[in-house]
């Protein structure tokens, strides 16, 4: 008989103890306290996804530089350029994760660039979705 044996981080064993900080920076005390893998995961995704090219110093290529996008005439080929992007920046920064469900969209007349996906924790099979509009 096979049992299907989960995976924990070991930092997920303590579970009073924060690892991280959300996004946005909209709690009063300013900083919201992370204290799971999975969730601190999500919101570095969602950092690499609004962080720019060049914007951090010591590791000047970390970004997806969508913002950038946003002063550029918006089609379909922006959002599969996008698309495209999205798919290696995950892969190359976040190795773990595996993208099950990708769509990149918007609305051109109000520059508006939408990104959906879903996503597995490769080694914990925890799955989650982000959704990010980006507009100017």
């Amino acid at each position: 008989m096979a049992y299907n044996i989960r995976n924990r981080n070991v930092l997920d064993l303590k579970p009073s103890i924060g690892i991280g900080v959300a996004l946005p920076f909209d709690n009063p005390a300013v900083f919201e306290t992370v204290y799971t893998t999975a969730e601190q995961l999500k919101y570095n995704i969602i950092n690499f996804i609004l962080t720019d090219k060049r914007e951090r110093i010591f590791n000047p290529q970390f970004g997806l530089g969508i913002r950038g996008r946003l002063f550029e005439q918006i089609n379909i080929d922006t959002f599969d350029e996008i698309e495209s992007q999205v798919r290696s920046g995950i892969e190359n920064y976040f190795p773990s994760v595996i993208i099950t469900d990708l769509t990149v969209g918007g609305d051109p007349d109000k520059n508006l660039i939408q990104i959906r996906f879903s996503y597995i924790i490769g080694n914990s099979g925890e799955t989650d979705n982000i959704i990010i509009d980006v507009n100017g």
